[in-house]
């Protein structure tokens, strides 16, 4: 049924919400990241009509070299027109219990957290600083 250009794959939306749970315990934050983005540049490329372009191969070749590692099972629950994950697993899961703790260990100091911190936190230390030389002038 097409209604104002867009068509309805309902089994075309689950498998592609089962992937993207999928990419979750399998890809790096960053990675990630910079697929979202380069999926909607992708998207413009084939729009516009530019498949055979250096840059839409290079681009293919960047999504087939992060989904070697994109392989598991995935349990989804439908309800009323809702995906619902269930569950996800991996042998290229990025998750291991034995580091994702709250407890002492010896795989995470937690002091490192505070230099991350002031780290990321420097930029805007900066700024506030330049804006109050601003004001007592």
């Amino acid at each position: 049924m097409k209604s104002r250009g867009v068509y309805e794959t309902p089994g075309g939306a689950i498998l592609y919400h089962a992937h993207e749970v999928l990419e979750t315990i399998t890809l790096d934050k960053e990675t990630a990241r910079v697929k979202q983005y380069l999926g909607i540049k992708f998207a413009d490329i084939v729009y516009n009509g530019q498949w055979y372009t250096p840059l839409r191969e290079a681009m293919s070749a960047f999504v087939t070299e992060t989904q070697k590692t994109v392989t598991g099972d995935v349990k989804l629950k439908l309800y009323k027109g809702n995906i619902i994950n269930a569950g996800v697993t991996s042998p290229y899961t990025l998750y291991d219990e034995e580091v994702a703790t709250f407890d002492e260990d010896e795989v995470y100091n937690q002091a490192d957290a505070a230099g991350f911190i002031n780290l990321f936190g420097l930029p805007i230390k900066v700024r506030a600083q330049l804006e109050k030389k601003r004001n007592n002038k």
